[in-house]
Parts: structure tokens; C-alpha cells; sequence
């Protein structure tokens, strides 16, 4: 019995004792080895009393990320493996590092644990951070402050100069600079003052590399401030939109591509979230939108869907050789369109309202022409622009005023494509621009024999009209005849044969090339009303009428059989085909 107890006490004491251990033995400390600063090197933890490595494979920028904000180093430039600053010494601690990237400290992120056979120091991983970051404004603008003597310091506004922004918003991959500001900008802070000249020419991957010189006398009203473009680090290239395309990564100044490897549609959603592309249709591999050059930044990706960039998604480790370009991945999203028609009776008609800055803004018409027009129209999918219409179409709405010049060749397929210029133009609420598409909502023959044939009516606006037969030929009700699924257009009749409409005249003339799939896609003209009336409502015959069924349903009434007037059987009689647009399209059709 007491040899039980005294056993008992011994477990107690053992129990106790790992319990001790477990609680001390969590203090892990961080640094950065072999760089030429604290806020570069070689990682390495402190673990168990005992400094140690990381493996390199999985290390991603979303564990760049962790590190840096651990040791106040700013944001991270990049990140390394293979031993880049050189091969460490002891344990390997980390292995297969996942961090979400918003983690405070490393260890607080999921790994696989040390596993050396997994992993040598010829592995080891490495992280450069920035050393400069904007404070009290975004992630590209604010307050200007660099890392010296491992104190943050605001820099005097008297000792920096357009190049030395170029080069601070390059190291925050943020693009080019867009302004220099003053103190106003933001607050001060309570920063020492960093007033040694800098020196740079402008092309330097980090402000680190550039000289300083001489001391200026700045107080705390003289502070720098700073706003970059913050530049989109991911695009879509080769799609027939902004919203569909190859992926290609923004990294320090390079575009790559990423691996189809654990390509995924929480991936794509990422993508479409980040390029404001509405939601993933589909994630695509094997260079579906065709191999891209340059490096292959990310492999393997592990994307829940939910994070704001594609860079903070976790992968195998960033320019790993992991595929070729014959793997590139590619994104189809829903596309969030940059234009609308609002107030309107149709989605194809209203005041225009374009997305600019990720803001909507009415247009002023003397910023927009005709070839802004076609754009627009065919972005919305409302076939070709009708009428460009003043403020007095529709209601003013309530949105801020888009002044500067809209640019467009005609033949984009988004207003994105369009150039916007810098000069900007002066107008009032009375200067909306107003706009009709063609865009008819339903099509009809009626009179006929059946569907595949009659009298030509379009609905548009909620109301049916005809079509003059002045603008109107063969390849127009080739198309007709197509987005009916009637086959092909036999002829183009006149009023007498499918009888006189009522209501509205559609003096509009289609100029397709025979090709299109709707009505929609052609281009379009305007003609006089005038010259119509109802007498010259044009009517059309598919070959899937029944009306076609007829033997000799074409005819030439000349001696030989290949030449003579064009002549069409309908009710039981021949007639003459008149057309005042008869052309070597027509003819092919006929021979």
C-alpha cells in the first residue's frame, strides 16, 4: 500500500513536472539573420532556449507578412528560400509553415512541426522587409516613415524629392507616385524626425540602397506625406473582357503567372473579388487562355476564398519551379460591368452612369462622342447606340459629375479599354448624356403562315412597331431568320404580301454582314421617317416556313436557267422580288 501511495506521489510529480515544462517552454522569440539589416535575412526561432530554422517549402508571402509585422519591419518586399542568406545552424523548428497572414506572431501559425528529414538548412527560408511604410492614411498613402537604427523616424519633407517617392512606393509595391504632400495631409505623429538628405536616382528596389547626405533643420510641421497609385496586383490577360483571362501576379515590378496546381474555384472567387468581376464561372488550367513569360510566381495554392488578395492565399513558396507555362491557370468571373443606362424604360436605355474610381458618375456629353457610344452599347450587350440623348431624356439622378474626356476607338469590347484623359471640362447636371440602344427586347413575323414567316415587328421600349423596307436587306433577314431558329432567309417581301402594320415605325437601318447571331449586333443607322409608311412595312420568309416547302419556291424567268428577273412562289403564286438594296450578297444566296 504505500509503495502504491509513494508511486502515486511519484506520477503526481512527474504530471506536475510536465505541466511546468509545457507552460515555460512557450516562449518562442523571432529574428533575422545574415541580411543587411534586422529587417532582412535568414529566419530564425527561439525555441526551448535554443535558436533554429525554418524550412523554405510552403513559405509564402502571407508568412513574410507575419514576420515583418512581428519585428516592426514594415511590409514584406519578398520572399526567399534555399538558403539565400546563407545555411543556419541546430534544429530546423518549422516546417511547412501556414499562416494566414494576420496572425502577430510566427508560432502562432499552423505548421507541420520539425521534421529534419523533411528538411535541411540548404532549405533554410528568408524574408526581406520593407524598412518604410505610410502611417494614417491606406496601405499606399500616409504619413512617410523609415526604419533607421531599428526607430521608426518621419522623414522632412525638405530632404525628399520625386524620385525617392518613386522608389518608396515601388518598395510597397504600390506602382508610381501620384502626389508629394505636405503636412496638412496627414497627422504628425510622434515620430523623431529623419532629417539627412536622400538621395536616390529614382530606380533603386528599396530607399535601403540609396545615399543620405547632409542634415536639413525641419521641425514636425515640415513631415513628408505620401499618396501612391496603389496598382492592382492581379490581371486577367488574353480573355475577350478585363474579367476573363489568363492570372498574372504583380511582384516587385514583374508580372508571372501562377500554376494550375491546386487551382480552385475559392481561388478564382479571390480573383473576381480582387479585380470587382463579380463571382467565378469557372477556373481553368493548362494554358487555356494561353502560356504567359516571365516567372511562375505562385504553385500549389491554398485559397479559402475569403482573403482580399490572391498574394495572401498560402502556397508552396514564392518563384517556386513547381510547373511549366504549359500549366498556367485562368479565370472566367460573372464581369461586373463599368457602365449602366439608369432610369430608362429598359436595361438598354437611360443616363449613362460610369464606374470610375470605383465610384458611379453621370457623364457630361462633352466628354462623349458616337464611338463612346458603340462601346457602351456593346459592353451592355444592347447591340449598337440608336440615339445619344440630352438631359432632358431622362432624370438627372444624383451622382457626381465624370468632366474629364472619355477616349474610345469604337471597336473596344468594355468602356475599361477606353483611355480617360486628363483634361477636364466644364458642366452642370443640365449636360447628362442620355442613351439608346438597339437593343430590341423580342422580335416577331407575323401574318404569315407561321412563325418562319411575315410581317417584320420588333418590340422595343414595351412597344411593337414595323421596319420600313428601305432599311432592310438579305443579310438583315439572314440574321432574323437565325435568332428565330428558322434557318436561313429565303427572300425580303414587301407590305403586299404580309399586309400594312399599325403603331410605330422603326426607321432604323440594320447593317449586318450576314453573320451575327441577333439583330442585336449589328450596326445601326439612323433614316428619315418620312420616307416610310406602313405601305413599306418589309416582311421576310425563312427557310423554315412552310412557305418554303415548294419545289420551285425560287426562280429566273429569263431564257436560260442561270439568268433573268428573281421570281418566289408564295400562296400559290409567282412573284417578282423587288429590293432596293440588291447586292452580290443577295445573288450568292439566290445562285
Amino acid at each position: 500500500m504505500l509503495r502504491m501511495r509513494m508511486m502515486g506521489r511519484c506520477l503526481t510529480l512527474i504530471l506536475l513536472s510536465s505541466v511546468v515544462i509545457l507552460i515555460t517552454a512557450d516562449t518562442v522569440n523571432l529574428r533575422l539573420v545574415g541580411g543587411h539589416s534586422r529587417c532582412a535575412g535568414r529566419v530564425e526561432v527561439l525555441h526551448r532556449g535554443q535558436w533554429g530554422t525554418v524550412c523554405d517549402v510552403a513559405w509564402d508571402l502571407a508568412d513574410a507578412a507575419v514576420v515583418c509585422r512581428e519585428l516592426d519591419c514594415g511590409e514584406p518586399v519578398d520572399v526567399l528560400g534555399n538558403a539565400h542568406f546563407g545555411q543556419g545552424s541546430g534544429p530546423v523548428w518549422m516546417v511547412f509553415v501556414i499562416c494566414v497572414g494576420s496572425e502577430s506572431t510566427l508560432k502562432d501559425c499552423g505548421s507541420g512541426g520539425p521534421d529534419l528529414s523533411s528538411c535541411t538548412h540548404a532549405k533554410d527560408a528568408g524574408v526581406i522587409c520593407s524598412e518604410v511604410k505610410v502611417v494614417g492614411g491606406s496601405r499606399c498613402s500616409g504619413r512617410l516613415e523609415i526604419l533607421h537604427d531599428q526607430t521608426w523616424m518621419s522623414v522632412c519633407d525638405a530632404v525628399f524629392d520625386q524620385q525617392d517617392a518613386e522608389v518608396v512606393c515601388r518598395e510597397l509595391d504600390c506602382g508610381a507616385p501620384v502626389q508629394v504632400l505636405g503636412a496638412a495631409a496627414f497627422d504628425k505623429g510622434d515620430t523623431q524626425m529623419w532629417t539627412q538628405e536622400i538621395q536616390c536616382r529614382g530606380n533603386e528596389s528599396q530607399i535601403r540602397m540609396c545615399p543620405a547626405s547632409q542634415k536639413h533643420s525641419c521641425s514636425h510641421d515640415d513631415h513628408q506625406a505620401l499618396q501612391c497609385a496603389d496598382v492592382m496586383h492581379v490581371r486577367l490577360v488574353n480573355g475577350n473582357s478585363p474579367c476573363a483571362g489568363r492570372v498574372e501576379v504583380l511582384h516587385r515590378g514583374q508580372w508571372g503567372t501562377v500554376c494550375d496546381d491546386g487551382w480552385d474555384m475559392p481561388a478564382a472567387a479571390v480573383v473576381c473579388r480582387e479585380l470587382d468581376c463579380g463571382e467565378p464561372v469557372d477556373a481553368l488550367g493548362l494554358a487555356h487562355f494561353g502560356q504567359g513569360s516571365g516567372p511562375i510566381w505562385m504553385s500549389a495554392l491554398k485559397c479559402l476564398g475569403t482573403e482580399f488578395t490572391l498574394k495572401n492565399c498560402g502556397s508552396a513558396g514564392w518563384n517556386k519551379l513547381a510547373c511549366t507555362h504549359n500549366y498556367d491557370a485562368g479565370v472566367i468571373c460573372s464581369g461586373h460591368k463599368r457602365s449602366r443606362l439608369a432610369d430608362g424604360s429598359n436595361l438598354c436605355s437611360g443616363r449613362l452612369e460610369i464606374l470610375h474610381d470605383q465610384t458611379w458618375m453621370s457623364v457630361c456629353d462633352a466628354v462623349f462622342d458616337q464611338q463612346d457610344a458603340e462601346v457602351v452599347c456593346r459592353e451592355l450587350d444592347c447591340g449598337a447606340p440608336v440615339q445619344v440623348l440630352g438631359a432632358a431624356a431622362f432624370d438627372k439622378g444624383d451622382t457626381q459629375m465624370l468632366t474629364q474626356e472619355i477616349q474610345c476607338r469604337g471597336n473596344e469590347s468594355h468602356i475599361s479599354f477606353c483611355s480617360v484623359s486628363s483634361l477636364k471640362h466644364n458642366c452642370t447636371f443640365d449636360n447628362i448624356v442620355g442613351l439608346i440602344c438597339s437593343g430590341y427586347t423580342d422580335l416577331r413575323l407575323i401574318n404569315g403562315s407561321d412563325f418562319c414567316s411575315g410581317r417584320v415587328e420588333l418590340q422595343f421600349l414595351k412597344e411593337w412597331g414595323t421596319v420600313c423596307d428601305a432599311c432592310w436587306d438579305m443579310r438583315a433577314a439572314s440574321v432574323l431568320c437565325r435568332q428565330l431558329n428558322c434557318g436561313i432567309a429565303v427572300s425580303v417581301v414587301g407590305s403586299d404580301w404580309f399586309g400594312e402594320g399599325s403603331g410605330e415605325i422603326w426607321a432604323d437601318v440594320f447593317d449586318c454582314d450576314g453573320n451575327e447571331t441577333k439583330l442585336s449586333e449589328c450596326s445601326i443607322s439612323s433614316w428619315s421617317r418620312a420616307e416610310c409608311s406602313h405601305r413599306r412595312d418589309v416582311g421576310v420568309i425563312c427557310s423554315g416556313s412552310s412557305l418554303a416547302l415548294h419545289d420551285g419556291l425560287v426562280r429566273l424567268s429569263g431564257e436560260r436557267q442561270c439568268e433573268g428577273e428573281l421570281e418566289v412562289f408564295i400562296h400559290q403564286v409567282w412573284r417578282r422580288v423587288l429590293l432596293d438594296s440588291w447586292s452580290l450578297t443577295e445573288s450568292s444566296v439566290v445562285c
